[in-house]
Order: structure tokens, then C-alpha cells, then sequence
């Protein structure tokens, strides 16, 4: 059976699957100096249309905490949403690792735009107080919605007019790009964002990703961080070979497209269900649905689900990239079931 608790609970993209098999010939230099981590490095420029620094890791979390403390003097600060996943579901890495503060925010539906922020910027120069050095944010962010262009561009504006910089946490970027129509270079690149975490584990790939640095000024230090932190990983190659495939043959988007409909197909399905209702604020392949209370444990019996709000029981909803319609008939079977709609 398919779930639909989370996109972490997916298999792996045939091909990626071949891409790890295919570079397991021979011998190749260890540590990253492979020319299938060249090759990776290199498309991802392609990818993002400019020059970067490119330094994969082995999870997401490893991604924005290397990245993040890379850029992040002790007495710092990175300001975020109250549902950031750095603030919320990665147990304290970054104030462990990287010794420095989370100054979070109240989200607006999983966002946050310069006003609230601002507050920050007065205790700049205060010995007294954390300084603000970074803002992050999710793309798509943990409530399933996503920030436009302009809005990002907004964000990149204001911090580098503050002397900051800006973090993009990007788990489910592919979705968000294919979304809103976009390109890694127009909602990255183009934008200003400064520091990101590519993701592609929950878009089809075994396990990996890329924490780019599109301010090489700001990544000099990134190899030794990346070294202590465990994530200089010595037969590299199996994790950089995944992304030849998924950005060189478009898995990326296929993946992310494939999941997007069937998020939209599963919204569909539900909003003629009484007793259901489904976020329409959410893009990508991330629903919200709030459903009655004691509809909990039966369909947990069937279909494991993560609720996210105790209050309103809503629960969260993930389509994958191998997600079908049959798995969405499924589950919108179950759903009609407890409704008395059969």
C-alpha cells in the first residue's frame, strides 16, 4: 500500500537507481574529487544559470544546518517562520552544531515578508542583544504554500539592503517551480538568494543534497564546516551521480510535476465530500484537510496520516512522484466510507 504521510516514504526513480549502479565501476578519487561530482557541480551551474559553490550532503537537515552555520558567527542570528523546519523538526541542530540562535516569527500561512522582520533590525550594533544575520526561508514552505518570485525577491531586497543574507530552504523547490510556472534561475538566481538547500530525497532521488552558495565570499569556509559536521563523505560519487540524471534528463521536473497533479487531483476529489475541508492556499504536493475528529482512528488503521493541528484536526496530505490515481481513489474511498458517502 501507498501512503500518503509523507514524500519520504517513496521509493527511488528507476534511474536514479541507475545512476547509482552505473557509477559503481571502477575506482574513482575519494571525497568529492570524482567527475561524477564534477559533473553534478556543473549542471547544477547550468541548472541555476551562474557560478556557484556546490557541496553536497546527506540529508536535508545536513544541508541547512552546514549551510547556515557556515555563514553564521556565534553571536548571530537566523530569523524564520514559527513553522520553519530548522525551527521546528530538526531537534535543535542548529543551535547544537552551529551555536547560534533562531529568531523566529509568526508565519503567515507558512510565510514571512519584511514587515516581520523589521523588529529586528534595532538591536543591530546592541552588544547586548543576538545580531540578525540571515532570514530563511521554506520553498515550499512546511504549511504547503509557496512564495512567489516577487515575494522572493522582496526578501532578497530587503536583507542585502540590511547588510543580510538570504536562506532558502529548499526541500521541495522543484515543486514550487513547477507550480508557479517558474525556473530555478527566475526563483533562485534571479531573485538574490544567497544560500540554498536543494533538495531532491523527496522528489524521487535515494538520498542527498546540494547546499549552494551563490556567494562565493560567504562559502570560503564551507569544506572544513562540512567536515565537521561528518558530511564529507568519502565515496562521494554515490551521492552526486544521483543528480546527473535529475537534472540532466529532467527527472527533477517530471517528478515534481507527476506529484503536483496529484495533489491537485486528490484536492479535487475530497472537496465533494461532506464534512472535508481542504486548504486552497496549498500548491505543490502538500494538502491540508481538516476532517472530523473521530474519523482519526479508523482511517489511521488503514492510512497512517500526520496531523498538524490538534485544535481544528487537520491533516497533512503528501503525494509522491510514483503517487498514482488509483492510490488517490483509494484513499478518497476510505474518506467517502466515514463520511456515510458510499
Amino acid at each position: 500500500m501507498k501512503m500518503l504521510l509523507s514524500d519520504n516514504n517513496s521509493g527511488v526513480h528507476p534511474r536514479i537507481l541507475e545512476a547509482i549502479y552505473e557509477c559503481n565501476t571502477g575506482h574513482e578519487p575519494s571525497y568529492g574529487a570524482d567527475r561524477y561530482t564534477e559533473r553534478a557541480r556543473e549542471l547544477i551551474e547550468e541548472a541555476f544559470h551562474t557560478q556557484a559553490d556546490v557541496y553536497f550532503v546527506t540529508t536535508g537537515t545536513a544541508a541547512n544546518i552546514v549551510g547556515l552555520s557556515g555563514v553564521l558567527a556565534p553571536y548571530e542570528g537566523v530569523i524564520a517562520p514559527d513553522t520553519a523546519h530548522i525551527n521546528v523538526d530538526e531537534c535543535g541542530a542548529l543551535e547544537r552544531f552551529g551555536g547560534v540562535k533562531i529568531l523566529y516569527v509568526p508565519n503567515r500561512h507558512g510565510k514571512i515578508c519584511h514587515e516581520d522582520v523589521e523588529g529586528f533590525l534595532a538591536s543591530i550594533g546592541d552588544e547586548h542583544q543576538v545580531q540578525p544575520r540571515v532570514i530563511s526561508i521554506s520553498q515550499i514552505s512546511e504549511l504547503g504554500t509557496a512564495y512567489t518570485v516577487d515575494e522572493i525577491g522582496e526578501l532578497a531586497d530587503f536583507v542585502h539592503a540590511n547588510d543580510m543574507l538570504l536562506h532558502m530552504d529548499g526541500a521541495r523547490l522543484a515543486n514550487a517551480v513547477v507550480a508557479l510556472d517558474s525556473s530555478f534561475k527566475e526563483m533562485v538566481t534571479d531573485t538574490g538568494v544567497d544560500l540554498l538547500s536543494f533538495g531532491g530525497t523527496k522528489n524521487g532521488m535515494m538520498m542527498g543534497e546540494a547546499i549552494i552558495s551563490f556567494n562565493k565570499d560567504i562559502s570560503k569556509g564551507f569544506k572544513y564546516v562540512r567536515k565537521q559536521a561528518m558530511q564529507l563523505v568519502s565515496k562521494m560519487r554515490f551521492i552526486s551521480a544521483q543528480f546527473i540524471p535529475y537534472l540532466e534528463e529532467g527527472i527533477w521536473r517530471e517528478n515534481a510535476a507527476h506529484s503536483n497533479r496529484m495533489a491537485e487531483y486528490l484536492k479535487d476529489e475530497l472537496s465533494y465530500i461532506a464534512d472535508v475541508e481542504v486548504d486552497s492556499r496549498t500548491m505543490g504536493n502538500m494538502l491540508f484537510v481538516k476532517i472530523p475528529e473521530e474519523w482519526n482512528r479508523p482511517l489511521q488503521e488503514k492510512y497512517p496520516v500526520y496531523i498538524t493541528d490538534m485544535t481544528k484536526n487537520i491533516i497533512r496530505l503528501v503525494t509522491s512522484f510514483d503517487t498514482t490515481e488509483g492510490d488517490i481513489m483509494d484513499f478518497v474511498k476510505s474518506i467517502k466510507i466515514l463520511s456515510g458517502d458510499k
